[in-house]
């Protein structure tokens, strides 16, 4: 069903159906985002949002403001669950000496931070182990584990890893310590020797694969539930005041956001909640890195994948694993401050890293041809950076993108990005399978591997068998998705709250994008390194800022820096409220345009 959004004549942009537009700027065509329900729709422009964005037309309110009541699922459907309860249980009462091993990442700190203050408010001090990206690499190694167990660890806890630790594992088990996994990675069919492994994409899971898209924060959270609901019946709050869970929701929020999880259902909840929570800066750590990262109001969605993720990141990808953690478990509001500070820093480090790499990899492309997976390789490439790398090209080529940094002795560390539609974590998976990875996994739109130098051609041959029919059907039906068309003066403040009121926004839950025109380019300069700046304006006269981020030398860039004299564009962009020097207005974040004549 194709719809124009009614928000009012002064939005609407007349002659314009952007159905029309099949070749843009950036060799798109343009489609109405259509409604889910055939035979419901409103002019009430958030109805319209949820319902283009898949949302059954039963669950509209549920939608409209997610709370956790609506979609929280009993912790029990999960495989595990009930068992990882009771042992986490057991380990309090008896007051064991537990071990949080988390990974570096984000969805790693926030897991491991959130299990350590629910544990800490529920009478034990659990530790904490972020291993070294560069020295350990991800996930639990066995040394680790038994050097943990060997310091009096009974039971190790592993967050956002461990699906995949078969021999890791195995000498846990054979020394004595028992070993609870929460992840949320691709499983293969056999599973390592854990004592529990709570995975919403274990292959033999129930009910709970409906809830495969959480971030491990997100089954850690829902962990806590169970281990909370467990200590009730054994009466552990006679004397001692039950944990709010709900409190620990901005951890959550922060985590599933930056782990790029698909913002439907349960997770909705835990962003619009978490962010809530978030706004009364109660969690220390949280406050100081807010303030850190210049933020002078409260969080939205977008900032905590584009400014606080970023700045967590940074301590595993080119500091101290650990930073994370400890600004997030800190009660020290002095501590807290350093720590983001020191954050702050390194993520300005990382950004220089990253764009080094950056230049090496696209130099790196030229001359591959037109292979169904953009793979580069570079020795002495950053291993903390290829993600975020892997994740530009992916947008600059428009198909999956692996970066693989090789060290001194041969060894490649990857990382890749995927598009819609693509599972690059079953291929990764398939490609270990093969003999062709030392070690590899992930889930359909992130994976990370390990493999020899002398095989990562034949990897990207394997790849290129196994994708390319899928990437070539996925790349044919690109197309961008517009949800309201509105005239120049319509991109105003007034229009950013009203689209805002359909979020929060990400993953599987896209932004909304707006079509605007026709517009004649009155000035257009580079700002920064590579951005690019607009300021058009319409027919009637309204003036509109638009910036188009990292777009400066590509076709569409060129194409509007030196605009043919006369001719009319229609533009398509986020409108985002531009609250620079205290006074609000709007700008379009340009995606793409179109000649209008």
């Amino acid at each position: 069903m194709a719809f124009v959004s009614k928000i009012g004549s002064a939005h609407e942009a007349p002659g314009m159906n952007p159905l029309s537009i099949s070749h843009s700027l950036t060799g798109q065509r343009w489609q109405w985002r259509g409604a889910a329900a055939d035979g419901l729709s409103s002019d009430d422009l958030v109805t319209q949002l949820l319902l283009s964005r898949k949302c059954p037309a039963e669950q509209l309110e549920a939608y409209r403001n997610p709370t956790i009541r609506a979609f929280m699922p009993d912790p029990s459907i999960f495989r595990d669950m009930d068992k990882a309860a009771e042992r986490l249980a057991e380990a309090i009462v008896a007051q064991e000496k537990v071990t949080i091993f988390g990974d570096y990442d984000v969805d790693g700190a926030t897991s491991a931070a959130l299990l350590i203050r629910l544990l800490r408010s529920l009478g034990l001090e659990a530790g904490a182990y972020i291993p070294d990206r560069l020295m350990e690499g991800y996930g639990p190694s066995g040394e680790a584990l038994v050097k943990l167990a060997e310091g009096g660890s009974t039971l190790i806890v592993t967050v956002d890893c461990g699906a995949q630790a078969f021999e890791a594992l195995s000498m846990a088990k054979a020394v004595g310590v028992d070993v609870v996994v929460v992840d949320h990675h691709q499983c293969a069919t056999m599973l390592p020797e854990a004592f529990a492994l709570v995975n919403p994409n274990r292959l033999d899971e129930g009910e709970g694969a409906a809830h495969g898209h959480l971030a491990a924060v997100g089954v850690a959270w829902l962990l806590g539930a169970a281990l909370v609901r467990t200590l009730r019946a054994k009466g552990h709050f006679s004397a001692r005041e039950e944990p709010k869970l709900l409190e620990l929701l901005d951890i959550v929020a922060l985590g599933t956001v930056a782990d790029v999880a698909q913002l439907k259902g349960l997770n909705r909840a835990f962003v619009a909640q978490g962010l809530k929570v978030m706004a009364n800066r109660r969690t220390i750590g949280l406050d100081a890195l807010i303030t850190a990262s210049r933020l002078s109001r409260a969080p939205i969605c977008s900032d905590l994948g584009f400014a606080l993720g970023p700045r967590i990141n940074a301590g595993g990808r080119v500091g101290k694993s650990d930073l994370g953690v400890r600004l997030l478990t800190t009660e020290d509001p002095e501590e807290a401050r350093e720590i983001a500070a020191e954050l702050d820093e390194l993520n300005n480090d990382r950004r220089t890293i990253e764009a080094g790499v950056q230049a090496d990899a696209e130099a790196a492309l030229i001359g591959q041809g037109n292979r169904a997976v953009a793979l580069v390789a570079g020795q002495g490439w950053h291993p903390g950076v290829i993600g975020i790398v892997a994740g530009r090209l992916k947008e600059k080529q428009g198909k999956p993108a692996i970066v693989i940094a090789v060290d001194e002795v041969g060894i490649g560390k990857g990382s890749g990005r995927s598009i819609p539609g693509v599972d690059l974590g079953a291929a990764i998976l398939a490609a270990k399978d093969h003999g062709l990875l030392v070690a590899g996994g992930g889930h359909a739109m992130a994976a990370g591997l390990t493999v020899d130098q002398s095989k990562i051609e034949a990897l990207s041959d394997f790849l290129e068998d196994r994708l390319g029919k899928t990437v070539a059907e996925a790349s044919a039906d690109r197309a961008l998705s517009i949800d309201a068309l509105v005239a120049p003066k319509g991109v105003n403040p007034a229009l950013c709250e009203a689209l805002e009121a359909g979020g929060p926004y990400g993953m599987g839950w896209p932004a909304p994008r707006v079509a605007t025109g026709p517009v004649r380019v009155v000035k257009a300069d580079v700002v920064g390194k590579d951005h690019l700046r607009l300021i058009v304006s319409g027919d009637d006269g309204a003036r509109l800022k638009a910036v188009a981020f990292r777009q400066a030398d590509s076709a569409m860039g060129q194409s509007l820096l030196v605009p043919t004299e006369g001719r009319r564009l229609w533009l398509a962009g986020r409108p985002k409220i531009d609250d620079w020097g205290g006074r609000q207005s709007a700008e379009l974040h340009l995606d793409d345009a179109a000649w209008a004549d």
